[in-house]
């Protein structure tokens, strides 16, 4: 395995990454991966909180519109996560809590698509009231991206290996 790890760290870009002192390097690429989260989690918890009951007054079909700012982020995300991960590919992959986001980032994207499906079906329209399941759907979605988001920051802290030749 380390001869693969070895591979993905030799790639320029993952050494441009790494060494590079610009902050158009590894620190804009952060950056962006946080904008990116924000858009994702921020549209996904506005969602989650109507569907629990809040801003009653806002039907739950008007925020349909907010996928289109959760895609964008989760397509950022994806971007400048995949550059994150070729920076550091050791430190990442070798890491169970690495493993743990993604499963969290993937149930998170279901359980929105779930949300998005009983939205579309006309629940918790104007004067509707949202079901339970969808109540607890919302309730587990934010619980997921609250997890996933504690995952990921604890990904600076979890690691073993920063690279194939030095430890954390």
């Amino acid at each position: 395995m380390d001869s693969f790890f070895l591979w993905l760290e030799a790639w320029p870009l993952g050494i441009w990454m790494r060494e590079e002192p610009s902050l158009w390097a590894f620190p804009f690429v952060l950056i962006l991966h946080t904008v990116g989260l924000a858009f994702l989690v921020g549209a996904n918890i506005a969602i989650d909180l109507r569907a629990l009951g809040g801003v009653t007054g806002v039907p739950l079909i008007s925020m349909h519109r907010y996928y289109r700012a959760m895609w964008a982020g989760f397509w950022v995300n994806a971007f400048s996560g995949v550059l994150l991960l070729i920076a550091y590919p050791t430190k990442a992959l070798t890491n169970p809590v690495f493993y743990l986001k993604l499963v969290l980032i993937a149930a998170g994207i279901v359980l929105a698509s779930v949300i998005r499906g009983h939205m579309m079906r006309g629940e918790a329209g104007a004067g509707v009231a949202v079901s339970a399941r969808l109540r607890t759907i919302a309730a587990v979605s934010l619980a997921v991206w609250g997890l996933s988001i504690t995952a990921g920051r604890l990904l600076a802290y979890t690691c073993s290996r920063l690279t194939v030749a030095s430890s954390c």
